[in-house]
């Protein structure tokens, strides 16, 4: 397997674990990312199914580097997530700065590795001059 399905692997296993704790540890899901604020209940589990979805969007690429569709909807659950926390951090003020940098980590270095990757798992055509 490619390097990088394997990082889409450690991510999406490292999300599991966000998931886990939307639904059935909520206070440390705040602790480790939302610490400058409430949460609820509700609010937890709409975060863990969030996550289980970008989870299930990191595995499904990673075995499918080839399907540009599928590539672009993982990148972009990268780019979206990392809006989403930036925002979160610079407008809201729900987090604190070492939170936000735990989670550039790894939406950064996805971002990137996925743009410099973008045409390396695409198949290729061959063409023929006529």
């Amino acid at each position: 397997m490619r390097a990088l399905g394997l990082w889409l692997m450690l991510v999406g296993s490292l999300r599991v674990a966000s998931v886990w704790f939307g639904f059935f540890d909520i206070w440390a899901l705040r602790l480790a990312v939302f610490s400058q604020t409430q949460m609820t209940d509700v609010h937890g589990r709409t975060f863990g199914i969030w996550t289980l979805l970008t989870c299930t969007l990191c595995f499904l690429c990673a075995f499918n580097l080839e399907n540009k569709p599928l590539y672009l909807a993982t990148f972009l659950s990268f780019i979206y997530a990392f809006g989403h926390f930036l925002t979160e951090y610079l407008i809201y003020h729900t987090m604190a700065a070492s939170n936000l940098i735990t989670v550039g980590i790894f939406a950064g270095t996805s971002i990137v590795w996925m743009l410099l990757q973008w045409n390396a798992h695409q198949p290729r055509t061959t063409s023929k001059l006529e």
